[in-house]
């Protein structure tokens, strides 16, 4: 009956029987559900299981991953003050031509030069191993 209201329609003719069409989208118009129908489960593309499975799904782990980092990270060094124990140190000032090595080996002759130099270079807090003329450090003195 298309046919026939398409040919009627181009000669005038009206026929109200015929359902009108909108030409402004091309999906056809969805019927209307009926009260006791059920619709169809919900269809995700794959953006959207992303979305809803991937992004929770990374966020935990960033979660987990941060709260670890927390729970393993050292606190503090000693439960109390009376268990903190002092490194001896002996402050030594850097002449001209002097080196981390040639402190290390006057101060501690009987020990590994290599870990006085790592010492030294925590005691300080200093970035690198090179020193200046004048500038005052702590030496460990055991």
């Amino acid at each position: 009956m298309a046919a026939s209201g398409a040919f009627h329609d181009t000669f005038g003719q009206y026929d109200p029987s015929e359902q009108v069409r909108s030409f402004g989208s091309h999906a056809p118009a969805a019927p209307a559900a009926a009260p006791g129908a059920r619709q169809a489960p919900l269809r995700l593309t794959r953006r959207g299981r992303f979305i809803f499975f991937g992004l929770p799904l990374i966020l935990l782990a960033a979660l987990i991953l941060s709260f670890s980092g927390f729970l393993n990270a050292p606190a503090k060094a000693a439960d109390s003050a009376s268990e903190l124990s002092l490194t001896p140190t002996v402050s030594v000032t850097v002449q001209p031509g002097d080196s981390l090595w040639a402190i290390a080996g006057a101060v501690a002759p009987e020990r590994d030069p290599r870990d006085v130099v790592g010492d030294i270079v925590q005691l300080n807090n200093l970035d690198a191993a090179r020193v200046i003329p004048g500038q005052q450090l702590f030496v460990p003195s055991k």
